[in-house]
């Protein structure tokens, strides 16, 4: 397989033994581990909910799911999703579940196909991978400008500093003592809850 920097988690939820065992050949455990099964829905979402899965294949139908639902919901993780239909129902479901990241493909198949189907589903499982980093970046930036802003403001009420003063002493502490301005907001604010004398 191209990407061995880490395994992917897989889930293949079939009723059917035959396409669970042929995905499962296709899966070396070099690059996919664990790989787990469910028979139905609702053993799936039981399954979702203990672990998080890299990659979910769905065989459908499936006893108490037409699949497509497990499908959409599966996408609202970061697992990339692959969904198993007739070959004469492909472009009906395909219209219905692109939109929620759902990679619909047609069965019966060949392994070649099923092959290029899981190094595409491993490619946006690495995408979605980048984004997650992005998005926790995005995150802690917005904390951190919180968390300045509330320090800023505790400058303002308890020293009398005006905004940009408040601000300059943040930014000055924070090359003085080289430590990121987080630390320094959180330090201010300590201060300023055990009422001592801010440095």
């Amino acid at each position: 397989m191209v990407f061995q920097e880490r395994t992917y988690a897989v889930l293949i939820v079939s009723a059917g033994d035959r396409m669970a065992e042929a995905l499962t050949a296709l899966l070396p455990v070099t690059d996919f581990y664990p790989v787990k099964r469910a028979r139905s829905a609702g053993e799936a979402r039981r399954s979702m909910t203990e672990q998080e899965y890299d990659l979910i294949f769905i065989n459908a139908p499936l006893p108490d799911d037409s699949g497509q639902r497990l499908a959409e919901d599966a996408c609202q993780g970061d697992a990339a999703v692959l969904l198993f239909v007739k070959s004469e129902d492909l472009d009906a479901v395909a219209a219905q579940v692109t939109p929620f990241g759902v990679v619909p493909a047609p069965k019966p198949t060949s392994t070649a196909v099923v092959v290029q189907c899981i190094r595409a589903l491993c490619a946006l499982r690495e995408r979605l991978r980048r984004m997650e980093v992005r998005q926790q970046s995005v995150e802690e930036k917005i904390q951190e400008i919180r968390l300045v802003n509330r320090a800023k403001w505790a400058l303002i009420q308890r020293r009398g500093m005006s905004e940009e003063e408040a601000h300059r002493h943040i930014e000055k502490r924070s090359m003085d003592q080289r430590l990121p301005r987080a630390t320094v907001a959180r330090q201010i604010l300590a201060a300023c809850e055990d009422l001592t004398e801010l440095k």
